[in-house]
């Protein structure tokens, strides 16, 4: 297995068994594959006995929803195993562990968290999660600080950042994200039913300005290592554990990219609740719960980060009076901004979430579509003026009374 080819479920069992300390030579060994992305192969490998389990990932050269013509550089699995090393050495209970890799196969064995769900399914089954709002805003201080010019040398971050150059998966963010879903592409993925709210955004000048703009500072502001694709399908959570996975995007961004990209999709949930809450009570509670996550998202981010600053701070001009609010204050413009973009990529672009598209009713899907699109196109024209954290909260009930009088 010296060059590369997409494993077999045998070879992948035959991988499984060389990772030293893992599997008895006796063990039963059961392959799946269960990968549901577009971009990897992922196997869970699970002794018969014990249900002990490993997963093993491997990129494929394409993206599977396009194929072949869509080609995609190997080295991706090297930037993603890199990033969960480093993410693992910051915050190490908040991320899977990496056992093995094989670059020549673009190919990462690590922990199996069978034991967690994804959140956005959970999210979508109603379930709320007290610990995650603490957890997720500890691991992106933790991240972002001491791979920033704040926390690291900043020539070892130079060093570092070159090893994140990752041109073809930033290509399909800047396309999906900044691009498609403001023009008539081929690539977007628009419901007939929302063709003329998707045309509206094309044509509206103040939106399209504030999103180059974003665009702008997500393809020149080096200020971090990303995780790059931090949504609610890339984190698996139970009541008291968060881990967060598949950083295969991960390259030098604004730090603003991942909190908006965390912030964006729990209010994706929240425009979706109609689908999913079977009474009044339980949609105000979940919204509710949601709206909250956000505030305490941001809040222990921003505690964490501020505290990591005043404690570890390498720079010295950072401590200039003043110099952290107005780094503060970037920050949240850009989150806001980010989470903006973020959820009208998902409802017109190419790659859509669960949380809208799989609600049965089309009367409910359509106005739920029509509440992320109100509430994400205020967000982005909101993001340079924003203040406060407090102000996502008042666009997003705006949007539901005006769900409510359509």
């Amino acid at each position: 297995m010296s060059h590369y080819h997409p494993l077999t479920l045998d070879e992948a069992v035959a991988l499984a068994r060389s990772i030293p300390n893992h599997f008895s030579e006796q063990a039963e060994l059961l392959s799946e594959e269960i990968g549901d992305g577009n971009l990897n192969l992922v196997f869970r490998i699970t002794d018969a006995k014990t249900r002990k389990g490993i997963i093993i990932k491997q990129a494929l050269p394409y993206a599977k929803v396009v194929g072949e013509s869509w080609p995609l550089s190997l080295d991706r699995a090297r930037i993603e195993r890199e990033a969960l090393q480093i993410q693992y050495a910051l915050v190490p209970d908040l991320v899977p562990a990496v056992f093995n890799f094989d670059n020549d196969l673009a190919v990462t064995v690590m922990e199996d968290l069978s034991d967690h769900t994804i959140m956005r399914k959970g999210l979508i089954d109603g379930h709320h999660y007290p610990l995650f709002a603490e957890h997720i805003g500890k691991f992106i201080a933790h991240t972002l600080f001491y791979t920033s010019d704040l926390g690291m040398n900043q020539q070892q971050k130079k060093e570092q950042l070159a090893r994140f150059i990752n041109p073809d998966l930033c290509k399909i963010s800047e396309d999906l994200i900044f691009e498609d879903p403001y023009r008539d592409s081929p690539n977007n993925n628009i419901p007939e039913s929302i063709r003329t709210d998707a045309e509206a955004l094309w044509n509206d000048k103040e939106l399209k300005l504030e999103i180059a703009l974003l665009r702008e500072s997500f393809l020149t502001h080096t200020e971090a290592l990303l995780h790059g694709d931090l949504h609610t399908g890339s984190i698996f959570v139970t009541a008291s554990s968060t881990k967060v996975i598949d950083p295969e995007f991960a390259y030098y961004g604004p730090m603003g990219f991942d909190i908006g990209a965390v912030i964006g999709n729990l209010l994706l949930n929240y425009a979706a609740q109609p689908g999913w809450s079977a009474t009044a009570n339980k949609l105000n509670s979940q919204r509710e719960f949601l709206l909250q996550t956000i505030l305490n998202v941001w809040e222990h981010f921003e505690s964490n980060f501020i505290a990591l600053w005043n404690r570890d701070i390498v720079d010295i001009t950072a401590t200039t009076p003043g110099y952290q609010d107005i780094y503060i204050q970037k920050i949240l413009r850009d989150t806001i901004g980010f989470a903006g973009a973020k959820m009208i990529r998902r409802i017109v672009g190419l790659s859509h979430v669960a949380d809208v598209d799989t609600i049965e009713d089309e009367y409910v899907r359509i106005h739920a579509q029509r509440t992320a699109l109100r509430i994400g196109t205020s967000l982005v024209k909101l993001g340079r003026k924003a203040t406060h954290i407090q102000e996502i909260i008042t666009i997003a009930k705006a949007a539901v009374l005006e769900e409510v009088r359509q």
